[in-house]
Protein backbone atom coordinates (compact mmCIF):
# COMPACT_ATOMS: atom_id res chain seq x y z
CA UNK A 1 0.00 0.00 0.00
CA UNK A 2 1.39 3.47 -0.49
CA UNK A 3 1.46 5.82 2.01
CA UNK A 4 2.88 8.97 0.64
CA UNK A 5 1.46 10.93 -2.40
CA UNK A 6 3.57 13.71 -3.98
CA UNK A 7 1.59 15.82 -6.47
CA UNK A 8 2.76 19.19 -8.63
CA UNK A 9 0.41 21.72 -9.54
CA UNK A 10 0.48 23.76 -12.72
CA UNK A 11 -0.38 21.29 -15.52
CA UNK A 12 -0.45 18.14 -13.28
CA UNK A 13 -3.06 18.69 -10.12
CA UNK A 14 -4.69 21.61 -11.91
CA UNK A 15 -6.57 22.00 -15.25
CA UNK A 16 -5.60 24.68 -17.79
CA UNK A 17 -8.21 26.94 -15.90
CA UNK A 18 -6.60 26.97 -13.59
CA UNK A 19 -8.41 24.79 -11.38
CA UNK A 20 -8.58 21.46 -9.37
CA UNK A 21 -11.76 19.67 -10.34
CA UNK A 22 -14.60 18.14 -8.16
CA UNK A 23 -13.38 14.86 -9.57
CA UNK A 24 -9.61 15.43 -8.21
CA UNK A 25 -10.87 16.89 -5.18
CA UNK A 26 -12.77 13.69 -4.33
CA UNK A 27 -10.04 11.31 -5.20
CA UNK A 28 -7.65 13.54 -2.87
CA UNK A 29 -10.63 13.39 -0.09
CA UNK A 30 -10.25 9.61 -0.70
CA UNK A 31 -7.00 8.35 -0.24
CA UNK A 32 -6.50 11.10 2.69
CA UNK A 33 -9.78 9.13 4.27
CA UNK A 34 -7.65 6.02 3.28
CA UNK A 35 -4.65 7.15 5.78
CA UNK A 36 -2.82 8.45 3.13
CA UNK A 37 -0.59 11.51 3.32
CA UNK A 38 -1.52 13.54 -0.01
CA UNK A 39 1.11 16.43 -0.42
CA UNK A 40 2.19 18.98 -3.00
CA UNK A 41 5.40 19.35 -4.33
CA UNK A 42 5.90 22.55 -6.82
CA UNK A 43 8.03 25.37 -7.63
CA UNK A 44 5.61 28.00 -6.50
CA UNK A 45 6.41 30.38 -3.65
CA UNK A 46 4.94 29.33 -0.41
CA UNK A 47 3.06 31.79 -0.66
CA UNK A 48 1.09 30.82 -3.69
CA UNK A 49 1.29 27.29 -3.17
CA UNK A 50 -0.14 27.02 0.36
CA UNK A 51 -3.60 28.94 -0.96
CA UNK A 52 -3.98 26.10 -3.25
CA UNK A 53 -3.40 23.28 -0.71
CA UNK A 54 -6.17 25.16 1.72
CA UNK A 55 -8.40 25.14 -1.30
CA UNK A 56 -7.91 21.27 -1.35
CA UNK A 57 -8.49 20.93 2.32
CA UNK A 58 -4.59 19.62 2.83
CA UNK A 59 -2.89 20.62 6.52
CA UNK A 60 0.27 18.60 5.66
CA UNK A 61 3.89 19.97 4.91
CA UNK A 62 4.24 21.11 1.72
CA UNK A 63 7.33 20.96 -0.82
CA UNK A 64 7.57 24.30 -2.70
CA UNK A 65 10.42 26.62 -4.09
CA UNK A 66 11.29 22.90 -6.43
CA UNK A 67 12.21 21.29 -2.93
CA UNK A 68 14.12 23.71 -1.24
CA UNK A 69 11.75 24.72 1.47
CA UNK A 70 9.19 22.19 3.24
CA UNK A 71 6.69 23.98 5.05
CA UNK A 72 3.42 22.69 7.30
CA UNK A 73 0.45 23.87 6.59
CA UNK A 74 -0.77 23.72 10.15
CA UNK A 75 1.24 25.60 12.24
CA UNK A 76 3.63 26.90 8.78
CA UNK A 77 6.88 25.41 10.86
CA UNK A 78 9.41 25.35 8.52
CA UNK A 79 10.70 21.70 8.62
CA UNK A 80 13.29 21.41 5.66
CA UNK A 81 15.04 24.54 4.29
CA UNK A 82 18.19 25.04 2.10
CA UNK A 83 19.44 28.66 0.29
CA UNK A 84 21.42 29.19 -2.71
CA UNK A 85 24.82 29.63 -1.68
CA UNK A 86 26.06 32.83 -0.99
CA UNK A 87 28.71 32.87 -3.59
CA UNK A 88 26.71 31.46 -6.46
CA UNK A 89 23.80 33.92 -5.83
CA UNK A 90 26.47 36.48 -6.60
CA UNK A 91 28.30 34.75 -9.48
CA UNK A 92 24.64 34.65 -11.13
CA UNK A 93 23.82 37.88 -10.74
CA UNK A 94 27.23 39.70 -11.84
CA UNK A 95 26.38 36.92 -14.89
CA UNK A 96 23.15 38.20 -15.94
CA UNK A 97 24.04 41.74 -14.84
CA UNK A 98 26.92 41.20 -17.77
CA UNK A 99 24.18 39.53 -20.09
CA UNK A 100 21.29 41.59 -19.76
CA UNK A 101 18.69 38.55 -18.68
CA UNK A 102 16.15 38.93 -16.86
CA UNK A 103 16.94 37.37 -13.45
CA UNK A 104 14.01 37.28 -9.74
CA UNK A 105 14.33 36.09 -6.33
CA UNK A 106 12.47 35.41 -3.23
CA UNK A 107 13.37 36.52 -0.49
CA UNK A 108 10.87 36.08 2.68
CA UNK A 109 8.66 34.22 0.95
CA UNK A 110 8.15 37.81 -1.75
CA UNK A 111 9.16 38.18 -4.82
CA UNK A 112 11.94 40.49 -6.26
CA UNK A 113 13.15 41.35 -9.42
CA UNK A 114 15.93 43.95 -11.15
CA UNK A 115 13.04 45.67 -13.24
CA UNK A 116 9.56 45.82 -13.85
CA UNK A 117 8.97 44.43 -17.61
CA UNK A 118 6.67 42.08 -19.85
CA UNK A 119 8.80 38.51 -18.37
CA UNK A 120 7.47 39.52 -14.53
CA UNK A 121 4.21 40.51 -15.43
CA UNK A 122 3.61 37.61 -17.69
CA UNK A 123 5.33 35.53 -14.87
CA UNK A 124 3.30 36.53 -11.89
CA UNK A 125 -0.27 36.58 -14.30
CA UNK A 126 0.39 32.67 -14.25
CA UNK A 127 0.31 32.48 -10.27
CA UNK A 128 -1.08 35.26 -9.35
CA UNK A 129 1.67 36.37 -7.10
CA UNK A 130 2.27 39.99 -6.15
CA UNK A 131 5.82 41.42 -6.90
CA UNK A 132 8.73 44.00 -5.91
CA UNK A 133 11.19 45.78 -8.25
CA UNK A 134 14.60 46.64 -6.70
CA UNK A 135 16.82 48.41 -8.70
CA UNK A 136 19.63 48.26 -6.34
CA UNK A 137 19.41 44.38 -7.09
CA UNK A 138 22.72 43.67 -5.62
CA UNK A 139 21.32 44.31 -2.03
CA UNK A 140 18.72 41.47 -2.44
CA UNK A 141 21.45 38.95 -3.83
CA UNK A 142 23.28 39.28 -0.53
CA UNK A 143 19.88 37.36 1.51
CA UNK A 144 19.12 33.90 1.47
CA UNK A 145 17.20 32.82 -0.85
CA UNK A 146 15.36 29.39 -1.60
CA UNK A 147 15.88 29.84 -6.07
CA UNK A 148 16.91 32.62 -8.44
CA UNK A 149 15.02 32.34 -11.44
CA UNK A 150 15.82 33.46 -15.17
CA UNK A 151 13.47 33.97 -17.30
CA UNK A 152 14.32 33.95 -21.60
CA UNK A 153 13.52 31.66 -24.94
CA UNK A 154 13.88 28.46 -24.34
CA UNK A 155 16.56 28.14 -26.58
CA UNK A 156 18.62 30.92 -25.01
CA UNK A 157 17.91 28.99 -21.82
CA UNK A 158 19.42 25.70 -22.87
CA UNK A 159 22.30 27.35 -23.95
CA UNK A 160 22.69 28.50 -20.86
CA UNK A 161 22.85 25.80 -18.34
CA UNK A 162 26.23 24.36 -19.33
CA UNK A 163 28.17 27.62 -18.86
CA UNK A 164 26.18 28.16 -15.42
CA UNK A 165 26.67 24.45 -14.42
CA UNK A 166 30.61 25.65 -14.95
CA UNK A 167 29.96 29.21 -13.06
CA UNK A 168 28.34 28.20 -10.55
CA UNK A 169 29.68 25.07 -9.66
CA UNK A 170 28.30 21.26 -7.58
CA UNK A 171 26.76 23.09 -4.96
CA UNK A 172 23.36 24.31 -6.98
CA UNK A 173 20.58 22.61 -8.23
CA UNK A 174 19.79 23.99 -11.99
CA UNK A 175 16.53 23.16 -13.67
CA UNK A 176 13.88 24.11 -16.53
CA UNK A 177 10.46 23.90 -15.13
CA UNK A 178 8.75 25.35 -18.02
CA UNK A 179 10.34 26.22 -21.27
CA UNK A 180 10.92 29.49 -20.69
CA UNK A 181 12.00 29.22 -16.64
CA UNK A 182 15.80 28.64 -15.42
CA UNK A 183 15.63 27.60 -11.78
CA UNK A 184 18.71 27.52 -10.00
CA UNK A 185 18.41 26.32 -5.88
CA UNK A 186 20.89 24.62 -3.54
CA UNK A 187 22.20 21.11 -4.33
CA UNK A 188 19.65 19.67 -2.08
CA UNK A 189 17.05 21.72 -3.32
CA UNK A 190 14.88 19.17 -5.37
CA UNK A 191 11.85 17.84 -5.17
CA UNK A 192 13.50 14.57 -5.04
CA UNK A 193 15.45 15.46 -1.56
CA UNK A 194 12.15 16.91 -0.52
CA UNK A 195 10.37 13.55 -0.74
CA UNK A 196 12.93 11.79 0.84
CA UNK A 197 12.86 14.28 3.34
CA UNK A 198 8.71 13.52 4.30
CA UNK A 199 8.76 10.15 3.16
CA UNK A 200 11.25 9.50 6.75
CA UNK A 201 9.11 12.41 8.52
CA UNK A 202 6.02 10.34 8.27
CA UNK A 203 7.93 6.82 8.84
CA UNK A 204 7.73 5.33 5.52
CA UNK A 205 10.10 4.12 2.69
CA UNK A 206 10.44 5.85 -0.32
CA UNK A 207 8.72 2.64 -1.69
CA UNK A 208 5.55 3.49 -0.10
CA UNK A 209 5.75 6.54 -2.12
CA UNK A 210 4.16 8.07 -5.28
CA UNK A 211 4.85 11.34 -7.24
CA UNK A 212 3.14 12.97 -9.99
CA UNK A 213 4.41 15.89 -12.06
CA UNK A 214 4.71 17.09 -15.77
CA UNK A 215 8.22 18.59 -16.33
CA UNK A 216 12.01 17.89 -15.94
CA UNK A 217 11.78 19.81 -12.63
CA UNK A 218 9.61 16.55 -11.36
CA UNK A 219 12.12 14.07 -12.65
CA UNK A 220 13.88 13.95 -9.46
CA UNK A 221 11.24 13.08 -7.29
CA UNK A 222 9.36 10.49 -9.82
CA UNK A 223 13.09 8.78 -10.27
CA UNK A 224 13.09 8.48 -6.21
CA UNK A 225 9.59 7.38 -5.44
CA UNK A 226 8.29 3.69 -5.42
CA UNK A 227 6.17 4.84 -8.30
CA UNK A 228 6.89 7.74 -10.75
CA UNK A 229 3.61 8.94 -12.22
CA UNK A 230 4.10 11.44 -15.24
CA UNK A 231 0.76 13.10 -16.77
CA UNK A 232 -0.10 12.79 -20.48
CA UNK A 233 0.52 15.89 -21.15
CA UNK A 234 4.47 15.50 -19.66
CA UNK A 235 7.52 16.44 -21.95
CA UNK A 236 8.28 13.46 -23.52
CA UNK A 237 11.99 12.95 -21.23
CA UNK A 238 9.47 12.92 -18.24
CA UNK A 239 7.48 9.77 -19.46
CA UNK A 240 10.39 7.94 -20.43
CA UNK A 241 11.50 7.56 -17.44
CA UNK A 242 7.87 7.55 -15.60
CA UNK A 243 6.62 3.75 -14.41
CA UNK A 244 3.22 4.77 -15.50
CA UNK A 245 1.76 7.59 -17.91
CA UNK A 246 -1.86 8.72 -16.51
CA UNK A 247 -4.39 11.30 -18.00
CA UNK A 248 -3.93 14.31 -18.64
CA UNK A 249 -4.41 17.46 -16.36
CA UNK A 250 -7.59 18.26 -18.50
CA UNK A 251 -9.17 14.66 -18.25
CA UNK A 252 -8.13 14.37 -14.04
CA UNK A 253 -5.13 12.65 -14.65
CA UNK A 254 -4.81 12.88 -10.80
CA UNK A 255 -7.69 11.51 -9.92
CA UNK A 256 -7.34 8.34 -12.72
CA UNK A 257 -3.59 7.87 -10.79
CA UNK A 258 -5.08 7.78 -6.77
CA UNK A 259 -8.15 5.89 -8.01
CA UNK A 260 -6.16 2.82 -10.00
CA UNK A 261 -2.93 2.90 -7.21
CA UNK A 262 -4.40 4.23 -4.37
CA UNK A 263 -8.30 3.54 -3.93
CA UNK A 264 -7.99 0.50 -6.36
CA UNK A 265 -10.85 1.36 -8.41
CA UNK A 266 -10.70 1.57 -12.38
Amino acid sequence: MYKLIAIDIDDTLINDQKEVTPATQQALEAAVAKGVVVTLATGRAYASAHKIARQTGLNVPIITYQGALVKNLLDENVLYERYVPLVAARRLYEFCVERNLHLQTYIDDKLYTREDNQKIKDYTELNNTEYFVEPVFSKVIEQPAPKLLIIDEPEVLDELIPELRELLGNEVHITKSKPHFLEIMHHEGTKGHALAFLANHFGCDLSETIAIGDSWNDHEMLECAGLGIAMENAIPDLKKLADYITRSNNEDGVKHAIDKFVLNVE
